[in-house]
């Protein structure tokens, strides 16, 4: 029986890019990841070579029959169309969050995926850490009263990354993978552009009522870190439990579940799951983008 092999293009060479470079030229010894097989990346930047990956042209990579797979780390504001040209090019695809910077492009984009019968998998490695998967452990089963995650971090451009409601999808993502369905009851967001501050402070309710805060804060030399403060009728949470380092890295995780959605190892009912939580925190994004960005009420 010959193993199924997918070749792989990587588009853009930041961070995550030079990441999924690493993994896919050292796969985790019999993990769906030795599927995969790395036959260069794309980038506006020229580098040449980078380890044995070659560089190519972005139209070699649409035109190339022996890559299947596109891994697109680009900045956000590239992916949606970064997306689309693989797709019509016949590729299954794997991003990284945010899948796009509108919740119309986003819900299009799935639904030309499933017309074409490719894979769109949104790298959410977040609900990957251990950090989350123990908090997850002590918030299951208890009766939220009321919560709130203050994210804070250093500043990002957002013609490049998007309105911070899509930038921070992650901490969306966490809200209601533990906390299930929200709705947004008001949103706002303070920005000092002199001191490049930026505050997002967003109102949800729970399907049960409960009230959550999500506050998204960024500003020079703020310390990329999460607070949270989640209150149940059993008492209140207000620092991460610990947890144990994982001997796997995350964007492996992530590599791993994509490669197992290729090979069809992956349940409907997770697939949908899936599919219903990415497109929801993004139709919530923009929710909250139109609140943030309303001309302010003004009452006589």
């Amino acid at each position: 029986q010959i193993s199924k092999m997918f070749g792989t293009v990587v588009v853009g060479v930041g961070i995550a890019g030079l990441a999924r470079i690493r993994d896919l030229m050292n796969p985790m010894p019999s993990s769906p990841s030795e599927h995969l097989k790395l036959i260069g990346f794309v980038s506006r930047r020229s580098f040449g070579n980078i380890n044995e990956a070659k560089q190519i042209s972005l139209e070699d990579a649409l035109k190339n029959k022996d890559i299947h797979v596109a891994f697109i780390s680009t900045e956000n504001k590239s992916h949606e169309e970064t997306i689309r040209m693989f797709l019509e090019a016949g590729k299954h695809v794997l991003v990284e969050y945010p899948m796009a910077l509108s919740a119309k492009a986003a819900h299009e984009l799935w639904e030309m995926a499933e017309q074409k019968g490719k894979i769109l998998h949104v790298e959410h490695i977040e609900l990957l850490t251990e950090e989350y998967k123990q908090l997850k452990k002590e918030v299951a089963g208890k009766d939220l009263v009321k919560g709130t995650l203050h994210f804070t971090g250093s500043v990002l451009d957002e013609n490049k990354s998007g309105f911070p409601a899509f930038s921070g999808i992650a901490r969306l993502t966490w809200l209601i993978d533990l906390f299930g369905d929200l709705t947004v009851t008001s949103a706002t967001r303070e920005k000092q552009k002199d001191k490049n501050y930026s505050r997002m402070t967003v109102h949800f309710q729970t399907t049960n009522k409960k009230p959550l805060t999500w506050i998204e804060e960024r500003g020079p030399g703020m310390r990329r870190e999460k607070k949270i403060n989640f209150c149940f009728t059993s008492g209140c949470l207000e620092n991460f439990p610990e947890a144990p380092r994982s001997s796997v890295g995350l964007f492996m995780q992530d590599q791993n579940l994509f490669a197992k959605k290729l090979l069809g190892q992956v349940s409907k009912e997770e697939l949908a799951a899936e599919k219903w939580r990415i497109l929801r925190c993004l139709d919530l994004a923009e929710v909250i983008q139109q609140y943030c960005e309303e001309p302010e009420k003004i009452y006589s």
